[in-house]
């Protein structure tokens, strides 16, 4: 028997755009993390909004859905991206458990 992988909801892309766009127009979300990194095929920035997890002093992010694209770009680009939140930007090392 196989398993399916879940799929994300189709409302889930076109609502993280607007979630990005109100947050670059300085509408709202200011302290939403987002993670930009380049895409894997086209190599031009991709930008996610995700959840920023902190647990004993460490950060993490956790891949909602099986193959979801922006862990497929961070791991074509060795774990490299940029996290934003507000104004505050910095250079990160994501590693896969």
């Amino acid at each position: 028997m196989t398993t399916k992988n879940p799929t994300p909801p189709r409302w889930l892309k076109p609502m993280n755009k607007v979630f990005l766009a109100l947050r670059r127009a300085g509408i709202g979300m200011k302290d939403l993390p987002v993670l930009t990194v380049p895409g894997r095929k086209s190599g031009k920035p991709r930008s996610t909004p995700l959840s920023v997890l902190e647990h004993e002093g460490q950060r993490y992010l956790l891949e909602g859905f099986p193959g979801a694209d922006w862990a497929r770009n961070v791991r074509a680009a060795d774990g490299r991206a940029t996290l934003s939140t507000g104004k505050r930007r910095e250079q990160v090392r994501l590693v896969e458990l």
